[in-house]
Parts: C-alpha cells; sequence; structure tokens
C-alpha cells in the first residue's frame, strides 16, 4: 500500500495524489508541491490515507513542505498581481482587435508563468499578443481557451435555485449529462427551465440522475395500472422525491383522486416511459448538451 494525500488547488478544482513524504499533514493544511505547471501552494482536502499502488495513474510527487506564513504572504501577493495582469491583457486584446474574452488571470506560486484563460466562438491566432504579453511581464505567458461551463466554473454566479452553482461550489469535474436525464427526472424540456447560466444542461441533472434511477426502480409511471388498498386505478400524477402517486380508481363516480405511498401500490400493468418531443424541439435539446 502506498500512503497519499489529496491536494486541490481551487476551491471546486481536480483533487491530485502526493506522497506526503514524512511529513505530519492533515485535512486543511496549505502544503507546496511540484506540479506540470511549476510550484504550486494547494490545500490538502484528503488527508493521509493508503491506497493500493495499481490504482496510481503516475508515478508520485513528493510534498515539498508546509506552506509557511511567508508562502500564504506570496500567494496573496500573487492575487493583487493576477488583477494588474487582467487589466493590461484586457487592454491588448483591445489594441488588437482580437475576438476573446478574458475570463481569469493566474500567476504560479513561482511567478515564472502567468496563464491568461479566454473564450472564444472560434479560433484566435493571438501569437503577436503573446509576445506583447511576454515583453510586458518578461515571464512565460500562456494563454488557454476555455469552453463556456469552465467559465462559469472559474467566474461563479448564482443558479435558477438560488443556490452557488454546483460547479463553482463542489464538483470537482464536469461530467456528461443528457436529456434522458432531464426526461426520467420528470422535468419540464423547456431549454430554459433545464439549462444553467453557461447554456449547457444543468449540472445538477447528473448530480442527482442516482437518486432517481433508484426511485424509478419502485415507483409507477404516469398512466400506470396500479393496485391500491382501495382497489384498482390509474396513475394520474406522481411525486417522485416524496414517494406520493395520485390514482384515480375505477369506478369512482366522483372521478376523484385519491393520494398513496409508492410502497402501498403494486403495479399491474406499465404507464409511459418517457414524454413525446417533437423532432424539432429534440434538436434544439440536443445542442444544449455539452
Amino acid at each position: 500500500m502506498t500512503k497519499i494525500v489529496g491536494v486541490r488547488f481551487k476551491s471546486a478544482g481536480k483533487i491530485y495524489h502526493f506522497n506526503p513524504a514524512g511529513h505530519d499533514i492533515k485535512k486543511g493544511d496549505k502544503v507546496i508541491v511540484e506540479t506540470a505547471r511549476g510550484i504550486e501552494m494547494g490545500e490538502i482536502c484528503v488527508g493521509i490515507k493508503e491506497i493500493s499502488p495499481e490504482s496510481l495513474t503516475k508515478p508520485l510527487k513528493d510534498v515539498i513542505r508546509i506552506a509557511t506564513e511567508e508562502d500564504i504572504k506570496r500567494v496573496q501577493e500573487n492575487k493583487e498581481k493576477e488583477k494588474e495582469a487582467f487589466d493590461i491583457c484586457l487592454e491588448m486584446i483591445k489594441q488588437h482587435g482580437l475576438d476573446m474574452k478574458l475570463v481569469e488571470t493566474e500567476y504560479t506560486f513561482d511567478r515564472t508563468k502567468v496563464l491568461f484563460y479566454f473564450t472564444s466562438d472560434g479560433r484566435v491566432d493571438f501569437r503577436e499578443l503573446v509576445k506583447d504579453l511576454a515583453t510586458r511581464f518578461r515571464v512565460r505567458i500562456e494563454l488557454r481557451q476555455i469552453g463556456i461551463r469552465d467559465e462559469s466554473k472559474m467566474v461563479g454566479s448564482i443558479g435558477i435555485c438560488g443556490r452557488e452553482l454546483c460547479c463553482s461550489k463542489f464538483l470537482g469535474e464536469f461530467m456528461p449529462v443528457s436529456i434522458k436525464m432531464a426526461k426520467e427526472q420528470g422535468l419540464s424540456l423547456n431549454p430554459t427551465k433545464i439549462s444553467g447560466t453557461c447554456g449547457r444542461l444543468m449540472c445538477c441533472l447528473k448530480f442527482e440522475q442516482e437518486t432517481y434511477e433508484e426511485l424509478l426502480k419502485v415507483t409507477p409511471r404516469q398512466g400506470a395500472l396500479v393496485q391500491t388498498p382501495d382497489g384498482k386505478g390509474t396513475v394520474e400524477y406522481v411525486e417522485m422525491l416524496k414517494g406520493l402517486v395520485k390514482v384515480r380508481l375505477e369506478g369512482d363516480r366522483e372521478n376523484a383522486v385519491s393520494e398513496y405511498n409508492v410502497a402501498d401500490l403494486k403495479i399491474l400493468k406499465k404507464g409511459k416511459n418517457q414524454p413525446e418531443i417533437e423532432k424539432n424541439e429534440e434538436e434544439m435539446l440536443k445542442a444544449l448538451e455539452d
């Protein structure tokens, strides 16, 4: 077994494994490590634990040291320098007339490189911009084109639920999201209702899908024929998360709807699986998938 610690460099970023190298490290500590980008400071989000060597994709790099007060101060200074670099790059983009939107600027811990993240509808020839930036900052310059989901994760916002975006709050990596998930969760297929601020399908569809898949195994669909404690009936409405089903009983002259717990029902005939949508609507919804 190999000892590892999990390090995260951004609040909702991917977790990377490192060798604790004999340091007394605990969750929440700031540490200095070597990455593909150079020396960086990250936060321990997974304390020391043992895993099998087979589960490691590449050799572990060591934790160099636990961050000192000087290291933390250096990162804070880098944050201030990033604001200045952002404004300078923004002005240079205007000067070069480039069709690109600057999203974020980032200094590496050792200040040997500055990264500029941007979005654009197409490819951008930024070679002259890189030359001007290198002349201005006298360090290595890297421009990275990112997608609109990455932009939302970096910038952050409030979703239609009224809470902070899942991607910027706690989701370390993006997962594929499909229209099928929205159908199975009984959501409106109106694009404005199931897309996030990035214009793609909401990440929470994937995050909640496993729960819905378990509930779908025991919950009757709308239109299903079921046996209730009061006789047979047809499912009119389903509140899946609450475990409640509204049933119209056969032979009920008042045509009333009764409510039952899913556990009290037996499915005699399955209902419709998914709502039907027009071909043009389906094409429009498919465009939301990433």
